[in-house]
């Protein structure tokens, strides 16, 4: 498995835990409050190490870098 396919399912995770953590607030059930808050965080939060540990290294990150480098030419302004 490459380094961007661990990286989406991670994150998907990450979201996952998320709404876990929200759902007895979505639909207004309050009394199961702290299960749904140790699994959703901890969900979370396992995976968003897992995230960085497995798939941040010395080869660099999977996406294309936005900014493009810089010239190393600089024309001279003339007047």
């Amino acid at each position: 498995m490459s380094k961007c396919t661990l990286r989406s399912i991670f994150t998907v995770l990450i979201y996952a835990g998320v709404v876990i953590f929200l759902f007895p607030y979505l639909i207004g059930r309050l009394t199961d409050v702290g299960y749904f808050v140790l699994a959703g965080l901890g969900l979370a939060v396992v995976c968003g190490i897992l995230r960085c540990c497995c798939t941040e290294g010395e080869e660099g990150d999977c996406t294309v870098d936005p900014v493009p480098a810089k010239p190393t030419h600089h024309p001279s302004h003339t007047r």
